[in-house]
């Protein structure tokens, strides 16, 4: 049968998106859980190493809130001059779009990504956001750095006001955040942080009372970085089921998760494989992005439920788990978890192709070796001299 030929459309479509790709710039985002944890001091950092290295590197944007190190850092890179903005009887300063696409550097630095341009000023803003000033820049073929807080992210925003108490409402589209081409997570420990933040590093004069009393609490910090570290955490994961499937078995295993309800009014609309779980399950499978592994366990009954190869599997790791001395409890688990296994491993095996007699042959003679080949005498030589 001959090949299918590719679609001739398809392919130029393809050739076309390829080409943007090229000529697109790349977005890289030092993303850190608060402020203060150094975002901006390595992004400075980084821009004086790419600069060493021959790459022209421009300061588009940068707000050094009053903080010496920034400050320092900020020298001896070149910079454009911020766009007066008059609003309402005073001056404000913001990044000049125009003027960093008609520098177009290799590299262009613009912090905070999630800013809101001044609205109602003039000149007024091209964009509303800067993440779309961003945009602009990328599709122009300048790769740019910028930097932004794990709060600032529209998924998130209610989740952290639930945390902290604190309503972020400068906000940032989740697609700007898994589109980037590289994420630099910039992580501090809160008790570093909390020292940094009470040296005045972050915040100046009476700034430092206010931030700590409302949001720079140790609770809320613990829980601002691990939402970060997941987030990067899941889009590493993502990343990993996005290979070929040739390649995604050397990604990392995810977590598995057991539910093992018990007796009660809701218990039926659980039963199922694969498993409509409960809401709070569901969520932390897609938190974790492991398989959800869900099985109904009546406690008067459990094994009276299970077909004959199931109660065995159950059984047989109940008992080892008492004769390792485990309780009652953890010893049920282990008959849980292997009745699981058993099940897993059944459904692997419906999901394999049916051997045909034919692979059948093909094993046994692998086997047993390739077969004999039966004696022959070995030719006599003709003597006679004649060719026949």
């Amino acid at each position: 049968m001959a090949e299918a030929r590719p679609d001739p459309d398809r392919l130029l479509e393809q050739i076309k998106e390829d080409e943007a790709r090229a000529r697109r710039g790349r977005l890289k985002i030092f993303f850190g859980a608060s402020a203060g944890v150094g975002k901006t001091y390595s992004m400075l950092e980084a821009a004086h190493g790419a600069r060493k290295g021959g790459i022209d590197v421009v300061v588009g944007y940068v707000e050094p809130h009053g903080r010496v190190e920034t400050e320092r850092l900020l020298e001896g890179l070149p910079r454009l001059p911020p766009l007066a903005v008059s609003y309402r009887g005073i001056v404000r300063y913001e990044f000049d779009l125009d003027a960093a696409l008609a520098r177009h550097p290799e590299i262009l630095l613009v912090d905070e990504l999630a800013h809101s341009n001044v609205t109602g000023g003039e000149p007024p803003p091209r964009h509303p956001k800067r993440w779309q000033d961003i945009e602009e820049l990328l599709a122009a073929g300048i790769s740019v750095w910028t930097t932004v807080n794990v709060q600032h992210l529209e998924s998130l925003n209610d989740l952290i006001f639930q945390t902290t108490g604190v309503r972020q409402r400068e906000t940032l589209p989740d697609h700007v955040f898994d589109e980037a081409d590289d994420i630099e997570l910039i992580d501090l420990p809160p008790d570093d942080l909390i020292a940094r933040l009470r040296a005045g590093k972050v915040y100046l004069g009476d700034q430092v009372g206010t931030a700590v009393e409302r949001f720079f609490r140790k609770q809320n910090l613990m829980a601002l970085r691990e939402i970060a570290l997941r987030r990067v955490a899941d889009r590493v994961e993502a990343a990993a089921r996005a290979l070929p499937v040739d390649r995604a078995q050397a990604r990392l295993a995810g977590d598995r998760l057991l539910v093992a309800v018990g007796p009660d009014d809701q218990a039926p609309e659980l039963h199922a494989t694969p498993v409509e779980a409960s809401s709070a399950a569901q969520a932390m499978t897609a938190t974790i992005a492991g398989d959800l592994v869900a099985e109904v366990f009546k406690a008067k009954a459990a094994a009276g439920q299970l077909d004959a190869a199931d109660r065995k599997a159950f059984h047989q790791a109940k008992r080892r788990a008492i004769k390792a001395d485990r309780d009652p409890m953890t010893a049920a688990l282990a008959g849980y978890l292997a009745v699981a296994r058993h099940r897993e491993n059944l459904a692997s095996a419906e999901k394999r192709p049916p051997r045909t007699r034919q692979d059948r042959r093909s094993r046994v003679k692998s086997i047993d070796g390739p077969a004999e080949k039966p004696h022959q005498e070995p030719a006599r030589q003709d003597t006679s001299g004649q060719n026949g």
